[in-house]
């Protein structure tokens, strides 16, 4: 799970749907980039045609200059406030004493509220006209970071100051009960911050209305220009393939995955996770590795981004896996372009596609055999009492075990979507007014049942297990796993075709040719471009599901000896 400098989204008041305006505050003025149209006196690329410069076409050269340094100037300030707040919340999360949550929730809230009001600050909007309307003046760059920033700004306006303290302050108690709760069991005392965050979710999307649905406004903000609508397509096309490969293999002898379940120490786990990530691309002068309730990445800025994990001396993959999963996140955010630090353009494009480097680091690469080739004799060597005498053939059938489990950070990567379409499902039947926060742990248990097979003994391991809501906010949580498991194939079988010679490296323990391949074509651009425009660009066509589901069907297939995937 990566987490950026802190940005409250939560939520409104009327559960079903509608196209009404809502009453809000007049927000300011439209601001409208033509950042397509040739300027006078200049040619389609914003170059001056030769000639003489005229002395007011260096004035506003000048002017526009003067003013996208004062955007910086602006945009540096309030980085650096969300920035302080999440290192604050890095520590909630971390180290921080457990009498240290209120005043945490007062001081996080504070430094939220003071960014929120410097970047609705009319002047800034001011800003963002004059430069939008001299877009195609600008380089290419900034150009995109005065498109950034307007979408960001006409948003953020809509959302009231004290809103956004009550948010923060809410979602920062609800996590520090949430942290006491799961471990007891004890949802109960969950319910009243739950019933407060739907009700605070359900006014966020208040501020939006008119939409579609009222998840829209969630999921446009983890994945621009997505609606609840493409999200269930997306699920009831992918659906359709995994309950028949899941039911297929099922049917198979279970997996004897024993070799994990021993007593591991806690510090040789967390050495040798971290050595492989930084043998991946993870940069530790420019970060670290904690441990947490639930994993998660967070950036402060382009030389201090941080990774959590957490560990079970009883199974080794939790760690393991936890560990590459964020350092997924963690190189792409390490991969940006320093020159976009500080500014809207310096962080992943989108949840999603920020997912799908978390997934492609922790599956695609991590749980592939290659992979153990060359590090399966450095595990034997950390543990040796736990791995003597086990065949590496042994060991990655059990790391790639497929079978229908209660916990979605442990799930497979064959069932893993039925735990997020699960979810995604919940989230909208609350939103929607249909599912009562007290009935939750029943609606749960249920669709478990109905969709996996299972059914959680108790809440801990069933509704709870998840800090996503607890943390402030229902609805646009997890549709973004389920579309980077989809980019993640994508983008690697885009990198295959460039680099033939990837899985070769990845069994010799190189990773050069992959982690170059991303940086030059995902890491580097930050939010320079929007997420379909980054995927069009580095794959060569829209999101799809075909690299994923051959992904799937290939490795599985292979593993538990199924007919061939019809064509």
């Amino acid at each position: 799970m990566a987490r950026t400098p802190s940005k409250t989204r939560n939520k409104t008041r009327k559960a079903k749907s509608h196209k009404k305006t809502s009453d809000r505050s007049k927000p300011h003025r439209s601001i409208t980039a033509r950042a397509g149209k040739t300027r006078p006196g200049e040619s389609r690329l914003g170059e001056s045609r030769p000639g003489k410069t005229r002395p007011a076409a260096r004035a506003s050269r000048t002017s526009a200059e003067d003013k996208l340094a004062e955007l910086k100037r602006r945009l540096l300030e309030i980085s650096d406030l969300s920035a302080a707040s999440s290192v604050l919340s890095w520590d909630q999360a971390t180290y921080m004493p457990k009498e240290g949550a209120a005043a945490r929730g007062r001081q996080g809230a504070t430094l939220q509220r003071l960014a929120h009001e410097k970047f609705v600050d009319p002047a800034l909007g001011r800003l963002i006209d004059a430069l939008a309307s001299k877009a195609s003046s600008l380089s290419e760059d900034d150009a995109a970071l005065v498109r950034v920033v307007q979408r960001s700004f006409e948003k953020a306006i809509k959302v009231p100051a004290e809103y956004v303290v009550r948010a923060s302050v809410l979602g920062a108690a609800s996590y520090d009960a949430w942290t006491r709760a799961r471990p007891a069991n004890d949802f109960a005392a969950m319910v009243p911050f739950l019933e407060q965050i739907l009700d605070i979710s359900r006014e966020y999307a208040e501020f939006f209305a008119p939409y579609e649905h009222i998840a829209d406004p969630f999921i446009d903000d983890a994945e621009e220009g997505m609606t609840t609508a493409a999200v269930q397509k997306l699920f009831k096309a992918l659906r359709r393939e995994l309950v028949p490969l899941v039911r297929a293999i099922a049917e198979q002898v279970p997996t004897d995955d024993r070799c994990l379940r021993q007593t591991f120490g806690e510090p040789a786990q967390l050495a040798f996770g971290l050595r492989v990530a930084q043998r991946m691309g993870y940069d530790l002068d420019r970060g670290r590795l904690d441990k947490t309730h639930h994993p998660f990445c967070t950036r402060f800025s382009a030389g201090d981004i941080r990774i959590t994990t957490r560990v079970r001396e009883d199974d080794l993959g939790d760690a393991l896996f936890s560990t590459l999963h964020e350092a997924g996140h963690a190189m792409y955010e390490q991969g940006v372009s320093v020159a976009f630090d500080g500014t809207p353009l310096g962080h992943g494009v989108s949840a999603g596609v920020h997912e799908s480097q978390s997934r492609l680091w922790e599956n695609l690469v991590g749980r592939s055999r290659g992979f153990w080739e060359h590090y399966f004799p450095q595990l034997q060597q950390s543990f040796p009492d736990q791995f003597t005498g086990v065949a590496l053939d042994t060991f990655y059938r059990a790391i790639n075990k497929v079978e229908r489990s209660l916990i979605r950070t442990d799930a497979d990567e064959v069932t893993y979507n039925l735990h997020i379409m699960l979810r995604f499902g919940l989230e909208l039947e609350m939103l929607e007014g249909r599912l009562r926060i007290k009935d939750l742990p029943e609606a749960w248990r249920a669709a478990m049942k109905s969709d996996l097979g299972v059914t959680p003994p108790d809440d801990r391991d069933g509704c709870l297990q998840d800090v996503h809501w607890f943390g402030g906010g229902i609805g646009g949580a997890f549709q973004s796993y389920t579309i980077g498991n989809v980019l993640a194939a994508q983008f690697y079988d885009a990198a295959l075709k460039a680099h033939p010679d990837i899985p070769c490296e990845i069994a010799s323990g190189t990773f050069t040719a992959l982690h170059g391949w991303l940086v030059d074509n995902i890491y580097r651009h930050g939010r320079k471009y929007r997420p379909n425009e980054l995927v069009q660009r580095a794959t060569g066509s829209p999101m799809r599901m075909e690299p994923y589901l051959a992904y799937l069907h290939g490795k599985y297939g292979e593993l538990y000896q199924l007919p061939a995937r019809p064509s």
